[in-house]
């Protein structure tokens, strides 16, 4: 399901959880890299404005979908996909990687919270290795000498699952200069997915994300940051829903 038009359209070419896990499967086997995208609206919107950004996404190997707005959207247009936020990846991919014998690098947010992230997977999956922990400084360029070094202990570190947890544009940005410092390693920005396992922040309860509201409550926790980001969200959706009915 293609999204947008001209240089900043995306396409989500992973529909379901089988075809991500038969995906990345196939690369730990092979011990290839990829990068892994999880395309939300807010991207949509950051898309268009962000050539570095759009630049970034194309360079992906695999995109899902992250947020219920793109999945509504590709019903709409009868080119279905599932529902994948990265945050319910974070567990699954590790544990691939785990069965794999692929160690794991966690690149993001902060050293305690990246630790408590650690403890966490280490608990729920038994085999797993974490080659690597890396939080960037304040002001990191993801395509910086800086991004380059720690590619490289990534790589060193035999790593072949990098989770990046910087936020978007700066995580693909990242993934996307990984695929060419550091071409064995599997890149998955999962956003605040590690965060949330370390309980630096706190996700919105399951019965909330089962009536897709988990937006609302984000928005509740902070309203200056988030009122805004989602008014524009809102605000491209009635071409999104246009472009879904010609695909139809």
């Amino acid at each position: 399901m293609r999204f947008g038009d001209g240089p900043s359209s995306v396409t989500v070419n992973i529909a379901s959880r089988a075809a991500l896990d038969k995906a990345v499967r196939g690369h730990f086997a092979a011990r290839n890299g990829f990068a892994l995208a999880t395309l939300n609206l807010d991207h949509l919107v950051k898309l268009r404005h962000d050539p570095v950004f759009a630049a970034a996404y194309r360079a992906q190997d695999l995109v899902v979908a992250d947020g219920n707005p793109i999945v509504w959207l590709s019903r709409l247009a009868k080119q279905p996909v599932a529902l994948m936020p990265g945050s319910d990846l974070v567990v699954p991919m590790v544990r691939m990687a785990a069965e794999a014998g692929v160690p794991v690098a966690l690149v993001g947010s902060t050293d305690a919270a990246l630790n408590a992230a650690k403890e966490s997977l280490m608990a729920q999956v038994p085999g797993l290795t974490v080659s690597a922990i890396i939080a960037p400084p304040f002001g990191f360029d993801p395509q910086g000498d800086a991004a380059r070094d720690i590619l490289k202990q990534v790589a060193a570190s035999g790593a072949g699952l990098c989770l990046i947890a910087l936020g978007a544009p700066k995580q693909e940005v990242f993934a996307a200069f990984g695929r060419e410092v550091a071409p064995r390693v599997g890149f998955a920005s999962i956003g605040a997915g590690l965060d949330f396992l370390g309980g630096s922040q706190n996700r919105a309860p399951v019965w909330v994300r089962r009536f897709a509201l988990e937006w609302v409550w984000r928005m509740l926790l902070s309203p200056a940051r988030l009122g805004p980001r989602y008014a524009r969200c809102i605000a491209i959706l009635p071409g999104l829903v246009a472009g879904a009915l010609r695909a139809r």
